[in-house]
């Protein structure tokens, strides 16, 4: 197994862990990665823009004007396309059906690979806890300029977000609470993110230049990926 080196919220080197060798010897499949970014990409969007045809616009069914007479061209109705507040032709509906499933395996194996990646390109840093007393973003700003990262910044931590039921509260999470001050100082920094690792998405792994993550949460990254 190979180690990678820890540090505390000050930039001091606290030690070594372990990393499972199926985490760094992940084989690529490039195809895999791509349907499932795709994927990912796709299953974000709404499907929601609608537009009305000529048979649903509400209207009145007397005609424009008289048939014959008035020298102008026969129209039969005023939710005519060619009238203002009439139906649209062809235009969008929504599209319940374009929901890709992503198999649980695949979605690892993705993960996997593209934490793979960032490992062997020395983009994986290990700090021994997110602890603060106080929210503070000069601290991690420090912090940051000590390990020379820059660009996007994914920061990970241990647990996972649990949804209730509306009447029990609004969505719980797991492993937050003890970070709240981390994320207080964490979302003033531009381009730097919290999540924690049963949520992320291979697309979060993908767009980070560095991830930072503890030691409890690289365990529990092991565990889950291998």
């Amino acid at each position: 197994m190979s180690t990678l080196k820890k540090y505390d919220l000050q930039g001091l080197e606290q030690g070594h862990v372990k990393l499972d060798e199926k985490l760094i010897s992940a084989k690529a499949n490039g195809q895999m990665v791509k349907d499932y970014i795709v994927a990912l990409q796709k299953n974000a969007r709404q499907w929601s823009a609608n537009t009305k045809g000529r048979s649903e616009v509400s209207h009145s069914t007397q005609k424009p004007h008289p048939q014959k007479g008035g020298g102008r061209a026969r129209q039969g109705s005023i939710v005519a396309p060619q009238y203002k507040g009439g139906g649209r032709v062809f235009g969008p509906k929504p599209k319940f059906d374009q929901h890709i499933r992503i198999n649980k395996k695949e979605r690892q194996a993705a993960i996997r690979f593209l934490v793979s990646e960032k490992l062997r390109a020395d983009k994986i840093h290990v700090v021994s806890d997110f602890n603060l007393d106080a929210p503070r973003t000069k601290s991690i700003v420090e912090f940051m300029k000590s390990q020379n990262l820059t660009g996007r910044v994914l920061f990970l931590g241990e647990g996972a977000y649990l949804d209730l039921p509306m009447e029990e509260g609004p969505t719980f999470s797991i492993g937050q609470d003890a970070h709240d001050n981390f994320i207080k100082s964490v979302r003033n920094i531009p381009k730097a993110s919290f999540a924690l690792v049963k949520n992320i998405s291979g697309y979060d792994v993908l767009v980070a230049h560095h991830i930072v993550l503890t030691e409890s949460a690289l365990n529990e990254l092991n565990e889950w990926l291998c």
